[in-house]
């Protein structure tokens, strides 16, 4: 278990992120569990805020009947991981015979996703559909689609998944940022593949920091914490505040025994909106980072630098050409707000930038020598330049494939090639294959871009040898089944 860190030194801010958190999980960290495809292993589920909650609204009926027929139960199929040689004989396996441990037994989970467009777009966590072969997809009334995977997005634990039908109920869009710690709020999920399961409760903190996402490099976490019923099956569902509107997907919980125990975490739904929408037009996230090392602030350091205020984010480093550099920004600098929206922590900075493209330029107030200043700041992708990088993606596979340069090419002594550039769930992660893997060939078909990894594979049945190229000039041959 790693211990809660009062600060996040962290890299560039991208949606960025600094894996600061608040001391009072210290307690909690140890009892957050993820469930995964390859088996329950129990993880967070959220919670968040109704809206109403001000006026002293109690009638939660109008808000389930909306927001029931728009949650939907997923469930996934995925092969049990071994390890798998990497060099495949390719006269043995198209011999009949089966690659090495080829053959392994399936295994099933389930969780929950939201209808997001009357023409079948669903949102539901990344954890929900990783590593899966198969979607599956229940509607309330019951009819049953296979989806398919749009996009993954690790770094937020957020999935966009896409079944073939129009005219369907959905959810529509709150405002996460008007969402206030005390308002009532709705979590509707299928836990214990129990469908369509209402529960209430209230949004009990804002921009949680638990550290459940350690093995990504830029995780963004700022969590709507809840005290709304949350179990496992309610990975993906929704949580809307009292007028129905979503404000947050479903993702974790902290507890001892791996089911609710009062504190739940949804993701934030202007969050969602950002990662659904460069899934749906570019096919991955396009991420903006600031370029900064980042601390949050308390009594002591405060005191020690000199600083005012508890508020803010404190400066304790730059990225040598960075957009923070380059815009102004210097080390000791404390930032109070993104684009006027007041930051009073990493979780709350990360989030903010998270919803911004490399390009975009956002105001960020900072705080220096006691005086505010507000300086332009001009985001970039984490290659430190403004490029939006669409990048193609066959779904079969659960790889983002691009075309590598001539003077790759050269170096490796190959003609063509495509680099598997991100790997989400999918045939080719279960079959072995790494990032950087370069596909030279399909079947002993020459492969010189995407296009032909999806013309070889469209109609494809039975087994398919794939073979390439590392960056160091290994070889490797891959096989699986279609």
């Amino acid at each position: 278990m790693k211990p809660v860190i009062k600060y996040a030194s962290v890299f560039l801010i991208a949606a960025a992120g600094s894996l600061a958190g608040s001391g009072i999980y210290n307690h909690y960290l140890s009892d957050i569990h993820f469930f995964s495809n390859r088996r329950e292993v129990q993880i967070p589920l959220t919670r968040v805020n109704f809206g109403n909650a001000a006026s002293g609204a109690t009638d939660f009926t109008v808000a389930a009947e909306n927001t029931v027929p728009t949650v939907v139960h997923v469930k996934t199929t995925y092969q049990r991981k071994t390890a798998t040689n990497s060099f495949i004989d390719p006269f043995q396996f198209f011999w009949g015979q089966p690659a090495p441990q080829m053959q392994q037994p399936q295994q099933q989970s389930t969780g929950s996703g939201v209808i997001i467009s009357d023409d079948g777009y669903i949102v539901t966590n990344n954890h929900v559909v990783d590593d899966a072969e198969l979607v599956e997809v229940t509607l309330d009334d019951k009819r049953t689609y296979t989806a398919k995977i749009i996009g993954t997005d690790p770094s937020t634990d957020l999935a966009l998944l896409k079944i073939d039908e129009k005219g369907l109920a959905y959810s529509v869009y709150g405002n996460s940022d008007a969402v206030k710690v005390g308002e009532w709020v709705l979590a509707v999920g299928n836990p214990f593949n129990l469908t369509s399961t209402v529960t209430a409760g209230i949004v009990s903190a804002k921009a949680r920091n638990i550290h459940i996402l350690p093995d990504q490099k830029f995780p963004i976490e700022s969590f709507i914490q809840t005290d709304a019923a949350v179990n496992p099956g309610n990975s993906g569902g929704a949580l809307v505040n009292t007028n129905g509107e979503l404000i947050g997907i479903n993702a974790a919980i902290a507890s001892n025994t791996g089911s609710y125990s009062g504190y739940s975490f949804a993701i934030p739904v202007n969050m969602v909106k950002k990662v659904v929408n460069d899934l749906m037009e570019f096919g991955n996230v396009q991420r903006g980072f600031i370029g900064v090392s980042i601390r949050d602030l308390d009594a002591e350091f405060a005191k020690e630098k000199n600083i005012g205020q508890l508020d803010g984010v404190y400066v304790s480093g730059l990225t040598q050409g960075g957009s923070a550099q380059e815009s102004g920004i210097k080390e000791g600098d404390v930032i109070t707000k993104i684009n006027n929206i007041t930051i009073k922590s990493s979780p709350e900075l990360q989030e903010q930038v998270g919803r911004y493209r490399p390009g975009d330029k956002i105001n960020v107030t900072v705080l220096r020598d006691a005086e505010e200043k507000t300086l332009s700041v001009t985001l970039k992708n984490k290659e430190g330049n403004t490029k939006i990088g669409k990048v193609e993606i066959v779904n079969v596979l659960g790889a983002r494939l691009e075309v590598i340069s001539e003077g790759e090419q050269s170096k490796l002594g190959i003609e063509g090639g495509v680099k598997v550039k991100d790997l989400q769930s999918g045939k080719l992660k279960n079959a072995g294959i790494r990032e950087g893997f370069i596909i030279t060939s399909i079947d002993n078909k020459p492969v010189i871009d995407a296009n032909d990894v999806s013309n070889y594979l469209d109609q494809k049945q039975g087994g398919v040898l794939i073979e390439g190229i590392y960056a160091n000039g290994t070889r490797a041959y891959y096989g699986f089944g279609m």
